[in-house]
């Protein structure tokens, strides 16, 4: 447990060193606009605060990490004999060591191996709404209003030049939307002039992969008289 402890603290002082004075360049330095004083910060200047930072480490373990209690022994065994001194952890260093260490591996666990971004970085969903027969498009762009839901976010969708489009003699509207969360929750709406806001639930997994195509037409999860229908499809951007 000692070894442990020692090994954490000398790694956690290397880690606050490397980061801590990357971190403190980059601040002198001011803007950086191509990133080239923070890679210069990090790998050239950031190793050596983190030999700093792992010497320090191991000086506060052993300083504060481990704690000498003079343990009297019984009187008849003390005539010339020196004190009994008996090395034990600090439980207060300890807790405070383990806590850090465990803050630190739930915070790269969650960042570079669960991590909340899309495996596919960010990736396109494409949205066509087709009207119902005889129902005419909106005059103006400003009048279309879609919004994306991607776990507890909201994103507006973009229109393109021709998001005026037709499916036979239906009139259609084409949009696009980013997404980059992993999330099982994902919706999308359409607020029209005069029609009461649709929503659709967006079926694709947590971590989806590109779609082959679009997905079936489909109506608002909540019935309406306006009758708009949704598909959709998928696309990554790398």
């Amino acid at each position: 447990m000692r070894f442990i402890l020692g090994l954490l603290s000398a790694l956690l002082g290397a880690l606050a060193g490397w980061s801590g004075l990357a971190a403190l360049v980059v601040m002198l330095a001011g803007p950086d606009r191509d990133g080239g004083i923070a890679m210069g910060a990090f790998f050239d200047i950031g190793p050596i605060g983190g030999v700093a930072g792992l010497i320090a480490g191991i000086w506060l373990f052993v300083r504060f990490g481990l704690v000498r209690d003079a343990t009297p022994q019984p009187p008849a065994e003390t005539t010339g004999a020196a004190p009994h001194r008996a090395t034990q952890l600090s439980f207060p260093f300890a807790a405070t060591v383990l806590l850090i260490a465990s803050i630190l591996g739930y915070w790269g666990w969650y960042e570079f191996i669960r991590s909340p971004n899309l495996s596919h970085g960010f990736m396109t969903l494409q949205i066509e709404f087709r009207l119902p027969p005889g129902m005419a498009l909106p005059d103006k762009e400003e009048d279309v209003h879609i919004e994306v839901e991607e776990a507890t976010g909201y994103a507006n969708a973009m229109l393109p030049a021709n998001w005026r489009a037709h499916d036979g003699d239906r009139k259609a509207i084409i949009s696009t939307a980013s997404l980059m969360y992993k999330t099982r929750h994902r919706g999308v709406s359409l607020t029209l002039p005069g029609v009461p806001t649709q929503r659709w639930p967006i079926d694709l997994g947590s971590d989806p992969d590109p779609t082959p195509g679009f997905s079936p037409w489909r109506t608002a999860s909540e019935p309406s008289p306006a009758k708009i229908e949704m598909h959709f499809r998928l696309t990554a951007d790398r």
